[in-house]
Parts: C-alpha cells; sequence; structure tokens
C-alpha cells in the first residue's frame, strides 16, 4: 500500500506531537548551543518545478553534519537527495542530488528543551535521469548552482538524540529547462539527530 505524502507528514507530525507531553517528564539536558557535532538524518518532501507554475511534489532524504563551534555558531554540510517518476505530468522523471555548504546558528530558549536554527548553504545541485534542454541537443543529466535558505526545530528526547521536529527550506537551482533555467523548490523535512558533545 503506497502512502501520500501529505499522509507521511501527518503521520510524522502525529508522532511528534504524541512525544511532546514526555517532554515535560524528563530533566532538562545541557544547551544544544554548546560546541559540538551533529549527525542528521531527514526525510524530506520537495515541492518542485521545471518552469515557473508547473509545480510537482518529490521526494527524497537529507544527510547533514554541523559544527557548533562558538555562541551557537557553526559550519554545516549538507548532501540531499530528491526523486519523481513524472515531472510535471510530463511523463519524464528526475533526480537531484546537491551538495551545500555554509553557516548556521542555533538558539535554545531559556530553560527550555527545544533549540531552532537557522542557515544559509551555497553548493551544487546535479540533475539526472530526466531531460534538459538547451542550445545542443537535449541532454540526460545537468549541473547548477544551489542556494539553500531555511531553519526548523529540533526537540531533544535523550541525552545525545534529538528528533527533528521540522525544517523547511527555500532551495533555488539553475538547470536548463528552455525558459528561465530557475527553479524555485521548498522542501520540508523531519528526522533524527544524533549529537556527539566535545569533550
Amino acid at each position: 500500500m503506497r502512502i501520500s505524502i501529505c499522509g507521511k507528514l501527518l503521520l510524522a507530525g502525529a508522532c511528534i506531537g504524541l512525544g511532546l507531553p514526555l517532554l515535560g517528564q524528563r530533566s532538562s539536558p545541557g544547551t544544544p548551543t554548546a560546541p559540538g557535532l551533529e549527525v542528521t538524518v531527514l526525510y524530506s518532501a520537495q515541492l518542485s518545478n521545471v518552469v515557473p507554475g508547473d509545480n510537482f511534489w518529490m521526494q527524497g532524504g537529507s544527510v547533514q553534519v554541523n559544527g557548533q563551534f562558538w555562541h551557537g555558531w557553526g559550519a554545516m554540510a549538507n548532501i540531499s537527495g530528491a526523486h519523481t517518476q513524472n515531472a510535471s505530468n510530463s511523463g519524464v522523471g528526475l533526480d537531484m542530488m546537491i551538495t551545500t555548504f555554509g553557516p548556521r546558528y542555533q538558539w535554545s530558549p531559556a530553560h527550555r528543551p527545544y533549540a531552532f536554527f537557522g542557515q544559509a548553504l551555497v553548493g551544487k545541485a546535479f540533475g539526472f535521469n530526466s531531460v534538459f534542454p538547451g542550445a545542443s541537443p537535449a541532454a540526460g543529466s545537468a549541473n547548477s548552482l544551489a542556494f539553500e535558505l531555511g531553519g526548523g526545530m529540533d526537540l531533544p528526547v535523550a541525552h545525545h538524540f534529538s528528533v527533528r521536529a521540522i525544517e523547511a527550506d527555500w532551495l533555488r537551482t539553475q538547470l536548463p529547462n528552455s525558459d528561465t533555467n530557475v527553479q524555485n523548490n521548498l522542501r520540508l523535512g523531519a528526522g533524527i539527530v544524533v549529537r556527539f558533545p566535545m569533550r
């Protein structure tokens, strides 16, 4: 049985919502903004377009590595992938791999277990298993600059583990499309964070 993207997001939200009362029954962990290394694994749903105004959903995931070094500031690397079998009802599939790097800031309100973060990343997008029109005959793959701006919220559930309750990112790519050669994507994700504090 296949579950729709909306169904998966609702299921993830329900699990998070049911887990929130447990946070009030546990002792407060150390501040999330302390120096350390975090590894995050996310499921994501991505609202994409081939040309402006022609939207479709892709599914995928991300692996992120974030090192916090000074007062909540850190450096982050993100590798993500997304897939659809039918981009814009064209009958043509699309796969994307995006690698980005950049600064991230994390902040936790006083006496609260959760933490908010924001990030600005730049890197490379690689589209493949599709059709990319250009001046020469259409290609099956293409590269472009990628820019991400977004943030989210983490909920600690154990000393070194958190739930990424929500992450929302605007992703801009510039893959060939015979129009503007610009794509604006909205990526929503949730997952698990493992933290390795610095000694």
